[in-house]
Formats: C-alpha cells, structure tokens, sequence
C-alpha cells in the first residue's frame, strides 16, 4: 500500500488495487502542490463530511474519473443532482468494496454544505476505517476528542490519521489522548497549519505520544509505503 498527504486532510492511497482519496481538498488548499487535472485514474472518494476543505473538489474528480463516493446519506442526496455515483453509510456501518473493507466511525463536528447563499445540511460527519492488504488505517475526520475512540483499540488500528490543529478540532494534548484511547501503531498527524488559525506543532505532538506509538510527521505531497 502507498499513502500520500496532501495536505490539510487530503490524503492518496493506493490499496488493494484501486486508487482512493481521502477528502480531496485540493484546488484551494494552499499545502497542495496539483489540482485535480494531475490525478491518475481514481476509483473511489471517501468524504468524512460536508465542509468545502473536506468535499473540496469531489464533484469534479468524480465527474472527471466517473469515481464512486464514500460518504453518508445526506451528502450522497447532494451529489446526486450532479449525477455522481455514491456509495452512502452511516456511523457504525461497513462494507466491503473492491479494495477492501471501510467501516464509519463517529466525529463531533458539523457537516453542513455551503451551496452558493445557502447552507445545506450535510447529516452526521465522521470518520472512516479502511482494512486493506491486511493493513488498518484510521481517518479520524474533523472531530473533537470523544470516549467512543477508546473502542477504536480493538480495531487494531496500523495508521491513524490525527487532526491536531486546534480551534475546530483536537488540539495537541486532546489528540495525544486519542493516541492513548486508540493505541495505533503508527500516528500520522493531519490538519494543522493549513492556516494560521489553526498552526499548530507536529514535534511537539509526537514528543507527546513518543511513549505509545511511532509518529510520521509527513510533509504535503510526501508518499510512504506502509
């Protein structure tokens, strides 16, 4: 499996032979070094929630790769005026997709969608566990620090993908105990310095959880292989 960050929440994987992104905010992401037009071929979208830098260009990505997406039943309403495929779910529910299996989780946020003048709503926002080539990986979404992530441990989480900037989502020390209810092996931290509202300090974060679990401070556009 190969993972890239692109910044903000964005994130390209390769698994189980497809090609997936992760809240594909890319066009107006100031960390994101390409736009939409310099994809490969992506199978599938998943959408934690309604907000623009998580959508983000989800409509003309799955448009332009005729992309299934991933998302709750709320947004999946949304994108059907544009005649896009959806696969819907809700919180507590799994599938499994040619890739593997993708299990929602909870996320205390908001998940409304800004259309022009008018905010629509956009249901429950959340998080996903995708279990591919024998690998978990855990996308947390936009979320404050809840008890319900304690149930995240027996998942057997390999990759969790941490919000740490603060103001609309965990900051460090409520993200570092997330990493004590979650005891994943490797913690990648996402959502931070995309702005100055929400600058934040990834060393900072991993000295934090340096005693639980590895931590991989990813620049924007960086690839591992996991």
């Amino acid at each position: 499996m190969k993972l890239t960050y692109m910044g903000h929440s964005a994130f390209y994987i390769e698994a189980g032979g497809c090609k997936l992104l992760i809240d594909p905010f890319l066009k107006n992401n100031p960390q994101c070094s390409i736009g939409p037009e310099n994809l490969p071929h992506i199978d599938y979208i998943l959408v934690t929630h309604g907000h623009s830098d998580h959508l983000g260009d989800t409509i003309d990505i799955a448009r332009m790769f005729s992309s299934t997406v991933i998302c709750n039943y709320e947004i999946s309403l949304y994108l059907d005026r544009y005649n896009i495929e959806c696969h819907s779910m809700h919180i507590g529910g799994s599938f499994e997709f040619a890739f593997g299996k993708v299990k929602m989780t909870p996320a205390l946020h908001g998940s409304s969608i800004l259309d022009g003048n008018h905010v629509i709503p956009g249901g429950n926002p959340g998080g996903f566990i995708i279990s591919s080539e024998g690998k978990n990986i855990y996308h947390a979404g936009d979320t404050g620090l809840s008890m319900e992530m304690q149930l995240l441990r027996d998942a057997g989480i390999d990759y969790a993908l941490l919000p740490i900037g603060g103001n609309f989502t965990m900051d460090i020390p409520d993200a570092s105990k997330a990493v004590e209810f979650i005891r994943p092996k490797v913690v990648i931290p996402m959502h931070y310095d995309t702005f100055p509202l929400i600058k934040s300090e990834p060393e900072r974060f991993a000295e934090a959880v340096s005693g639980i679990c590895s931590v991989e401070i990813l620049k924007p556009m960086q690839c591992i292989e996991i």
